[in-house]
């Protein structure tokens, strides 16, 4: 073999390694690309299921509240048509079935 191809053999043969290298670091870029963004992802769906856990506890508690108010209103209601000296038995007894 004459020199100028085992130039041109080891030109090849490091340009090759050279393409293998550049292919190799290009795909580890793009995966840590994408674990960053995937951590990004985890991150805003971490904060989004606590921000909806922390509304749903609010809206329980709303909603205790509103039946605690309701059986209030109906505890004034009854008493008031005890009380009113204008309602006879017989609507009293209509207005506790209708409540029913």
């Amino acid at each position: 073999m004459s020199t100028t191809w085992i130039i041109v053999i080891v030109a090849i043969a490091v340009i090759a390694l050279l393409a293998v290298a550049i292919a190799v670091a290009g795909r580890r870029h793009r995966l840590d690309k994408r674990r960053e963004e995937a951590s990004g992802l985890r991150e805003q769906a971490q904060t989004r299921a606590r921000s909806a856990k922390q509304a749903e506890l609010a809206a329980e508690e709303q909603a205790e509240r509103a039946k605690r108010e309701r059986a209030a209103a109906e505890e004034h209601a009854a008493r008031a048509r005890e009380v009113d000296p204008d309602v006879d038995d017989s609507d009293r007894e209509r207005e506790d079935t209708a409540a029913w």
